[in-house]
């Protein structure tokens, strides 16, 4: 029931702000929904620990997704500059949401063995190379967005397994290295581009600023209470971009108000501290670890997508989690929950 209200509240917020927009999107939206509820449903009849115990289903799930990842790269359609998608009859499938998942499982089983060694350069290489793995394949696509997620995972993981502060400084440090020679050699000029757009939001207004010029007109002029349903002028004429998923929580602002932000925010807030609250009593450390990762991975998408919303951060195409429209992330995050639900009942 914890975890239930928030999450109920905010697939209710997704729906009310999408139905407003297309009722295509809210007919798909509930869908998603629907198979996600039965995906939790599910977890509570089967024995889901028997299933990640066996010696081979992370690996194996691991492996799967960055053969995804790679397929993705080399047959998906260009969409947005990146191919990051695969076509499956009528679905578009984006593998980048099983390796979050697939991620978070194999960093719960390896933390979760080897926690009390981490200062040890072997096992944070080892980790290391876990993570480089599928964020060297989204780079190549190039996903900027969903690679910077999945280094919150790797890092959050490196922080909650106790890394001394030493590593902590050096690993920081290598980090800015690594993030030079990307500016220089990997980064795109129109991701460059929205970078600096944070630092300089007055300038160009109407090209790599426009969405989130558009979105903070939104925002601005909605009030306390929002201009009401059907009625917010960006949102319904066509000025805020991507209004169902990069900024949703603009268009739910512009029409709903501050006062429904501050719920949505709330609940979010309330469904990650209700993970927490599984962790800290989960029975064991496998466990506690893949709620704390799934706190770290939502947590990490919140600020990422808030912050863009806000200019505070450059738009990298990451979703609100459960929020913004799409079949898989919404999924992904489901899968997330039903797990987390049934250790609590197990716990």
């Amino acid at each position: 029931m914890k975890l239930y209200l928030p999450l109920g509240f905010l697939l209710a917020s997704s729906l009310i702000v999408l139905s407003s927009l297309s009722s295509k999107l809210f007919l798909l939206q509930s869908l998603w929904i629907i198979l996600g509820i039965a995906l939790i449903i599910v977890f509570l009849f089967i024995d889901w620990r028997l299933l990640l115990n066996y010696r081979w289903f992370i690996p194996g799930l691991y492996i799967v997704s960055l053969l995804l990842l790679v397929a993705a790269y080399l047959k998906g359609p260009l969409i947005n500059q990146t191919r990051s998608w695969l076509v499956l009859g009528p679905v578009n499938f984006q593998p980048v949401e099983l390796a979050k998942i697939s991620l978070i499982l194999m960093f719960a089983q390896y933390f979760s063995r080897r926690h009390l060694g981490i200062a040890r350069w072997k096992y944070i290489i080892i980790s290391f190379i876990y993570f480089l793995l599928p964020v060297g394949i989204v780079a190549l696509q190039p996903d900027f967005g969903s690679g910077l997620v999945l280094f919150g995972i790797w890092f959050g993981f490196l922080l909650v397994s106790g890394l001394p502060i030493r590593r902590f400084v050096v690993a920081t440090l290598v980090f800015l290295v690594v993030g030079l020679l990307m500016w220089n050699s990997v980064l795109k000029d129109y991701q460059k581009e929205r970078i600096l757009g944070v630092f300089y939001p007055e300038k160009n207004t109407l090209g790599i600023n426009y969405s989130v010029s558009q979105s903070k007109i939104a925002i601005g002029s909605a009030g306390f209470f929002g201009k009401g349903y059907h009625q917010g002028t960006q949102t319904q004429l066509g000025f805020l971009t991507e209004p169902e998923t990069d900024f949703i929580l603009a268009a739910l602002i512009e029409e709903w108000g501050w006062l429904a932000a501050l719920l949505v925010v709330a609940s979010f807030v309330w469904l990650i501290l209700g993970f927490l609250n599984v962790a800290a009593h989960a029975d064991r450390n496998f466990e506690k670890f893949i709620c704390i990762g799934a706190s770290i991975a939502m947590s990490w998408q919140f600020f990422l997508n808030t912050g863009s919303v806000l200019g505070l951060s450059p738009v990298i195409g990451v979703t609100f989690p459960f929020l913004s429209y799409g079949g898989s992330s919404l999924l992904t995050s489901f899968f997330i929950v039903a797990i987390i639900n049934a250790i609590a009942r197990k716990s």
